[in-house]
């Protein structure tokens, strides 16, 4: 008996288990990449996008099974469930990556540069200049609504000389691109851009060798480092700041989903739904970032790895739509194709998220090109000996030797 066999989506019924498509998942709604069809309503979804799919039979269930399963799942909660005194809408593209990107590099730019001035500031006892700091991150902010790839390329190219400040820069700039997925309003997204540039702010009262060791801390330790989120509370309120969402991000940032965070052990609805985006953005940022104590991962295991982690650290609603923000190769990701050339991910479409824009670094033989070349892999399928052009494979950020920081366009 086979196990997998290909249906034409008329003929789908329910308790079907979907195990694939007849194209890419990120070129659907279907974040959940394999699913059993609870409803008709599954079915019409499917069939909207696709002409035929791949059932698993084995793992398709019978009537009784499945009314089980039912009853035992949890139902995934509209996005409008977590934000019920706002009103949610949806953000076109407005601008093309190349016409954006000018206006983002010198919107990231000055942010940068602010968050420099101010981190270092507050580290010498000043307070925190919230009209500064809401001043710098309006242009990031305008720039996400057009179009978020320009701002996610230079997150994801920002220096690792500092981390702390950049990884301020590199979770503000996501977690906005995660409030434009949600469809917030503009003053949410300054909410966020704000919480992220600070939520960590209170690492400047945190002793350096301890943030920058690359040896295991010993339990009195780590809580010095846990207490930066106090410190973080503490050095906001000093400042006067009573944007209760923003407070929420710096107090929360570090509490999981399963209650298995900290300071307080918070879980699932019990945190606030902006520190649940601190944390996935945080989290995120860490792990695709070069730290003192481990390299950065290529944006596409990180994805898998918060996809694994949902429903346990995470809010799987949120992790899957800041999946879907950003994609599997966001801007600034450095792939293989099936060429065996490497390139680095320009931007992306959002209805064809495995075919974006690339720009080719090395050659089939790894070795530098002359000059950068521009592909885009939805118009450009096949190579000149007419050998499929894919993306097979993500890369480690420093792969080769190539030092993504120092990329122009």
């Amino acid at each position: 008996m086979l196990e997998v066999v290909k249906v034409p989506a008329i003929d789908l019924e329910v308790g079907m288990y979907v195990s694939s498509l007849d194209r890419p998942w990120l070129e659907t709604p279907f974040v959940l990449q394999g699913f059993v069809l609870e409803t008709r309503g599954d079915i019409e979804r499917l069939q909207r996008y696709c002409q035929y799919v791949y059932v698993d039979t084995l793992k398709s269930v019978q009537a009784p099974v499945l009314a089980k399963r039912r009853a035992n799942s949890r139902p995934r909660r509209p996005t409008q469930d977590f934000f019920p005194k706002r009103t949610l809408s949806k953000y076109e593209d407005k601008s093309s990556w190349t016409d954006e990107y000018p206006r983002a590099q010198k919107a990231v730019e000055v942010l940068s540069t602010e968050i420099d001035e101010m981190f270092d500031g507050v580290a010498d006892g000043a307070a925190i200049d919230m009209v500064k700091a809401k001043k710098s991150v309006d242009p990031m902010i305008e720039s996400i609504t057009r179009n978020p790839d320009a701002c996610i390329w230079l997150a994801r190219m920002k220096q690792e000389d500092h981390y702390t400040y950049q990884h301020s820069l590199g979770a503000s700039i996501w977690a906005v691109a995660l409030g434009r997925q949600l469809g917030l309003p503009k003053a949410d997204l300054r909410t966020l851009a704000i919480g992220g540039l600070l939520f960590d702010v209170g690492k400047l009262r945190v002793d350096k060798a301890l943030l920058n060791a690359t040896r295991p801390l010993t339990e009195e330790e780590f809580q010095q480092v846990r207490d930066h989120v106090r410190h973080g509370v503490e050095m906001i309120q000093d400042s006067g700041i009573i944007n209760q969402d923003v407070i929420d991000m710096i107090a929360h940032h570090h509490e999981r989903h399963d209650g298995s965070g900290y300071p307080q052990g918070l879980r699932g609805d019990g945190i606030p739904v902006f520190a649940r985006i601190a944390a996935i953005v945080d989290c995120y940022d860490a792990i695709t970032s070069n730290r003192s104590y481990a390299r950065g991962i290529p944006p596409a295991r990180a994805i898998k790895l918060l996809y694994e982690w949902k429903d346990c650290d995470f809010q799987a609603e949120l992790v899957e739509e800041f999946i879907q923000a950003i994609g599997i190769y966001p801007a600034g990701s450095l792939v293989e194709l099936s060429s065996g050339e490497v390139a680095v991910v320009i931007a992306e479409y959002r209805t064809r998220r495995l075919r974006p824009k690339v720009l080719v670094l090395l050659d089939a033989d790894k070795a530098p090109m002359d000059t950068f070349k521009m592909v885009d892999l939805l118009t450009e399928t096949h190579t000149e000996d007419r050998v499929a052009l894919d993306i097979v494979n993500s890369l480690e950020p420093d792969a080769y030797g190539i030092d993504m920081t120092a990329i122009q366009l």
